[in-house]
């Protein structure tokens, strides 16, 4: 993974740049690459962040956002060019490398990461990444306090450096990312927040943009899968804190969402038959939700237009 985010920064170095967040709890590079027809330095572009990997035993996840490059920087299509040219791109495709190295030798189903304390704990490994963020509700709803458990969500929000590195990421592009999506699997699922079951302020056009993602997801879905599903994240599905989704809504991210992908009756381990077809329905759809959150962008941005033909005088109401 970090080997093809280096070589399409070396042959394009006028797009791509890629950036090493730290290291993860074993040592490993956390890389992420960004992707820009300006260098980042055109504060009036919106930016699209999309992160993946979190829980280690979803692999589906990381060749979408690996194709999602591919298409930006290597295949762009002349019906895309917009998306290069009108917006900048943060893509982080493997979060969690320690947990996906360990569901590779250990343990295929591992969700978790690979940190370690044994002052506070000497039997269980790892936090459930997805319920590490600050959020309303850290370590209450769909958690568990104990350490072995899958969904325990750590000792404090951000005890674990993977997530403090999407944090660190979101808080320094906060002023200009107008859409972030956490990609996970399985179950043909596109949520907002907030994880409690309450709803922002914009909700109406937070369903909106999932609408539009989810139709233009169905438009290439295969005959045996699912259609997609859009809701609150805590009404459609399950209630949770800690997430991704709600902390990037929380600082003010316009657009916050949770993608999960298809298994097609394969749960996590989805058959390498249908990765391609995934990454190019993936692929459809984030470009679809890119347009639009381009244009909430452009709205937001611009002065509201003068009145057509405006009276000369005002009316007299006497």
């Amino acid at each position: 993974v970090n080997a093809y985010m280096d070589r399409i920064a070396l042959q394009h170095p006028d797009l791509a740049t890629v950036v090493t967040a730290g290291k993860s709890f074993e040592g490993r590079d956390i890389k992420y690459i960004k992707i820009s027809t300006s260098n980042f330095e055109d504060s009036s572009k919106p930016i699209y962040m999309l992160t993946a990997m979190i829980h280690a035993r979803e692999w589906v996840t990381t060749p979408t956002l690996l194709y999602s490059m591919h298409r930006l920087v290597e295949n762009l299509r002349s019906q895309d060019q917009d998306l290069r040219e009108d917006i900048d791109w943060i893509i982080m495709p493997l979060l969690n490398p320690d947990g996906y190295e360990y569901s590779h030798t250990t343990d295929r189903l591992w969700r978790k990461t690979r940190s370690y304390r044994p002052d506070f704990n000497d039997t269980c490994w790892g936090v459930d990444g997805n319920r590490n963020y600050d959020s309303v509700h850290f370590g209450v709803i769909g958690a568990s306090a104990d350490p072995c458990n899958v969904t325990y969500p750590g000792p404090e929000p951000f005890s674990e450096v993977e997530t403090a590195y999407v944090r660190d990421v979101l808080l320094e592009n906060v002023d200009r990312i107008q859409l972030f999506m956490d990609v996970h699997s399985f179950g043909n699922y596109i949520t907002y927040g907030y994880g409690d079951g309450t709803l922002p302020p914009n909700v109406v056009e937070l369903h909106l943009m999932s609408s539009v993602m989810g139709a233009a997801f169905d438009v290439k879905k295969l005959p045996e899968a699912n259609f997609y599903r859009v809701g609150n994240s805590g009404i459609l599905m399950y209630p949770t804190a800690g997430c991704a989704q709600d902390y990037a809504q929380s600082i003010g991210i316009p657009f916050s969402l949770t993608l999960e992908l298809p298994s097609y009756g394969h749960g996590f381990v989805v058959p390498p038959q249908y990765i391609n077809h995934i990454n190019d329905e993936t692929w459809h759809g984030i470009a679809e939700s890119a347009r639009l959150a381009r244009t909430f962008h452009r709205n937001r941005s611009s002065p509201p237009n003068p009145p057509v033909n405006p009276p000369v005088n005002p009316p007299n109401n006497n």
